[in-house]
């Protein structure tokens, strides 16, 4: 997936609470708003949801491979 640079002006106290949002997930700020922008996006219909298959590798004392759909944000599909 290509990334194209845009600059953004925002709400001081929005991108505070993006910032902490961010920080709660282990995202950066940028890496934030853009998955907001994407779950927005999906749940109004206007892209489609691309899933992918991640497996689990399996340790020697570990439980059987399990395989998890995700969402391209990395959400779980059931």
């Amino acid at each position: 997936m290509s990334k194209k640079a845009y600059p953004l002006r925002i709400n001081a106290d929005v991108l505070a609470a993006m910032q902490r949002w961010a920080d709660d997930e282990l995202r950066s700020v940028n890496a934030q708003i853009e998955y907001v922008l994407r779950d927005a996006l999906v749940r109004h219909g206007r892209v489609k949801l691309v899933q992918k298959v991640v497996t689990e590798i399996e340790d020697g004392n570990a439980a059987p491979v399990n395989q998890k759909k995700e969402g391209k944000d990395g959400t779980p599909i059931e």
